[in-house]
């Protein structure tokens, strides 16, 4: 549940170092001062090429001097040429059962990504690479069951040393890696035998003409409207899968388990197109396997649906509206297939044939590899020509053409979301932006806790642009809260913030920082959270993850219990942040659950824990007596404790050097009326104007006289002129 958000100038930027009760860090990576780099911007073509003769034999032996290249016309070089040779022979995995029994079940945990191929590394040469692709939303469980049984059928006995499997599903909205490529027969069956029947339902295929089944229901909104999205969504899907296996070099091939998939007149074709593009770009081919089998129907349908009652019974339009929705629904398949250089397999019962013959594809080609000498970033496609000295006589099968990458000034909206989307399913963090974030909690009663996480960019990376006489920036803000137990998204933000700034404000942010801050309300446990945020004017994207505890303060007994301790030296008034998301009656409710608002002021925490020593240091924090009882706290049933709350004692040292620098008083702080938490705050503004500049240790002590309890907290500072 999103609490607040908002977007504030920060005061400096520095490098901040983790106490023991914050997440603190970075996505930069250290660099030496001074040091210079210099980015060269090429793009890799990589052709797979099959060389046949007259007779339909492959030609071995051929190198890089005999293949010509030509992109649009033009001749290109060629870096690099390698052939690989696959074997088609397979040994069955004797399985008894005795066996079975001492097969082990994998936990499946579903992934985003396919592993990309490491530089460098050859772990996929001379091996042949399948993706079993499962679209559990288009299969009915019989069609699953026959679906899954061929594909256990091929790994058992016709999966051969050369093959890679990995395992895809769809179902439930995304896109699941349940299995990486691996040669491993065992964890396959596995997964297989595993794998859910049934799931993913609930987008069924649902048709309004002469065919359609007649219900008795009143007239509503036509369903066919809601399957141009359904498979809109199945094609969306395969597109992902086309990018994950884009990643590597070498022929791939994505056998496609569905029961048919059937367009929508033309409003589906803009995402047929870009579905097939993807395919292409990734050297990816489609091998769809109708799971249906040899299907043999009647004339006015199965008895999976009713009558259709309509004139259509007696004029035969019912009948041919059943074999035409049958038509298509293989036609999109069929289409699939023969754009992306696949094969469809159609009415036959035995669905091992169409992966075997995916399989028996990729048997003999070559690897082509070229930087194009265009390198115009616009995302138009270029033709490819490849030939052979002419007298081999051979004949070559080959990608036509592929789609250049785009430069960030040539996206669309649907391009800018889809960097967006990329990123945050990537495993590895990018840094183009450097982002530091601090996350703290603070108990709001018995099970909710009031998360606040505030990311700061530095302003002098972020592109300032003129536009209608006035400076501003546009960036993109991603924040994503996994439970790490379930792997569940728990919460999520999505902002696009335009920010005008005025000519002063513009002119200090190349040396100030950008401070974004949003709140959330999670109950104990870990957590993960991945927070990414995009330059709209230049398409640079920073990004930042790390797991997280929210600790349960009710369990803590030898201890006082306390929140995060939050340090700032600024404290903004809310009117005058660059942002704010929240508006109105919204505004006012969260204001309040954030214990870092007071007196319409909010307290900025400092992630980076620099402070410079004109300024005061505050430091805050709460402080909680349990489950106090209403004989204790004044409550609006018991206004008059029958006994005075016992004060907790607070101060705060320096140490430098192990050696104390400085202390503050102590000071005596008592639970607030009506808390049923006891929720102490407790405060401190210091003067740092005495203190030597340096790296300091600063120390919060909370003592329970009463309770004989205490608590420190302890995090590195900074102090700065």
């Amino acid at each position: 549940m999103r609490l607040l958000k908002g977007l504030l100038l920060a005061t400096a930027l520095g490098v901040g170092q983790s106490g023991a009760a914050q997440q603190i860090g970075t996505n930069a990576t250290p660099t030496q001062n001074g040091a210079y780099t210099l980015s060269v911007k090429s793009q890799l073509v990589v052709e797979t090429v099959v060389v046949k003769d007259k007779k339909g034999n492959f030609i071995n032996g051929l190198t890089a001097k005999d293949f010509t290249v030509t992109e649009d016309g033009t001749p290109q070089t060629i870096r690099f040429c390698d052939h690989q040779e696959l074997p088609l022979t397979a040994d069955p995995l004797p399985i008894t059962p005795a066996d079975e029994e001492q097969i082990t079940l994998y936990k499946r945990l579903t992934h985003t990504q396919i592993a990309p191929e490491d530089p460098g590394r050859t772990q996929y040469k001379n091996h042949r690479l399948l993706a079993l692709y499962f679209d559990m939303t288009a299969m009915p469980p019989q069609d699953q069951v026959r679906a899954l049984a061929a594909a256990e059928k091929f790994v058992r006995t016709q999966m051969t040393p050369a093959d890679l499997i990995s395992i895809l599903r769809y179902g439930g909205g995304s896109v699941d890696v349940l299995q990486d490529f691996t040669a491993d027969r065992n964890r396959l069956l596995s997964i297989l035998q595993t794998l859910v029947i049934g799931e993913g339902q609930g987008s069924a295929d649902s048709i309004d003409d002469a065919s359609s089944a007649d219900t008795g229901a009143a007239f509503g909104q036509d369903d066919s409207e809601f399957n141009i999205f359904n498979t809109d969504r199945q094609l969306s899907a395969l597109q992902t899968a086309a990018k994950m296996l884009g990643q590597m070099s070498e022929k791939k091939s994505l056998i496609y388990f569905a029961s048919g998939l059937r367009l929508n007149g033309v409003d589906n074709q803009a995402q047929l197109h870009a579905t097939i593009d993807a395919a292409i770009r990734a050297g990816v081919s489609f091998w769809p396997i109708d799971a249906r089998g040899l299907v043999a129907q009647a004339p006015l349908g199965d008895a999976t649906q009713g009558s259709p009652g309509n004139q259509g019974m007696y004029s035969g339009a019912a009948a041919q509206a059943v074999t035409d929705k049958f038509q298509r629904s293989q036609d999109t398949m069929f289409a699939l297939a023969a754009d992306t250089g696949g094969k469809a397999l159609f009415d036959n019962n035995d669905l091992t044939k169409g992966v075997v013959q995916a399989q028996r594809a990729i048997s003999d080609y070559y690897i082509v590899g070229y930087y194009t000498t265009n390198t115009a970033q616009n995302g138009r496609f270029r033709k490819v020509k490849i030939t052979v000295d002419s007298a081999l006589e051979a004949n070559l099968e080959y990608r036509q053409g592929y789609y250049a990458n785009k430069e960030f000034s040539h996206f669309t909206p649907t391009d800018k979301e889809r960097q967006l989307e990329d990123a945050l399913m990537l495993g590895d963090p990018i840094t183009d932006l450097t982002i530091a974030m601090e996350i703290n909690y603070f108990q709001l009663n018995r099970a909710e806790y009031f998360v606040p996480i505030v990311v700061k960019i530095p302003g002098g990376e972020l592109a300032l642009a003129k536009r209608f006489g006035a400076e501003h920036t546009l960036i993109d803000f991603v924040c994503e809260i996994k439970d790490e137990v379930g792997g569940v998204t728990v919460t999520n933000v999505r902002d696009n913030v335009n920010i005008k700034l005025s000519d002063s404000t513009a002119a200090e942010l190349a040396r100030r920082p950008i401070e974004y801050d949003a709140g959330f309300t999670l109950t104990p446990g870990r957590y993960s959270v991945k927070f990414l945020a995009r330059d709209d004017e230049t398409g640079r994207i920073g990004t930042y993850q790390t797991t997280f505890i929210i600790p349960n303060l009710n369990k803590e007994t030898k201890r006082v219990p306390i929140s995060s301790v939050v340090l700032s030296n600024q404290r903004v008034d809310m009117k005058d942040a660059l942002y704010n998301a929240t508006k109105g009656k919204e505004a006012a409710k969260n204001d309040a659950a954030n214990p870092l608002v007071k007196d319409g002021l909010k307290l900025i925490p400092s992630v980076t824990r620099v402070f410079s020593t004109d300024r005061e240091l505050y430091v805050y924090l709460q402080a909680y007596e349990g489950n106090p009882t209403s004989s204790t706290i004044a409550t609006a049933a018991n206004p008059a404790p029958a006994k005075p709350v016992a004060p907790l004692i607070a101060f705060v040292s320096f140490y430098r050097d192990q050696k104390k620098a400085f202390e503050t008083g102590p000071i005596a702080v008592t639970p607030q009326p009506g808390s049923r938490l006891g929720v102490t705050p407790i405060g401190f503004n210091i003067r740092l104007g005495e203190l030597a500049l340096g790296r300091y240790e600063c120390q919060v002590n909370v003592l329970d006289p009463t309770g004989q309890k205490v608590a420190f907290w302890q995090g590195s500072i900074m102090l700065i002129r």
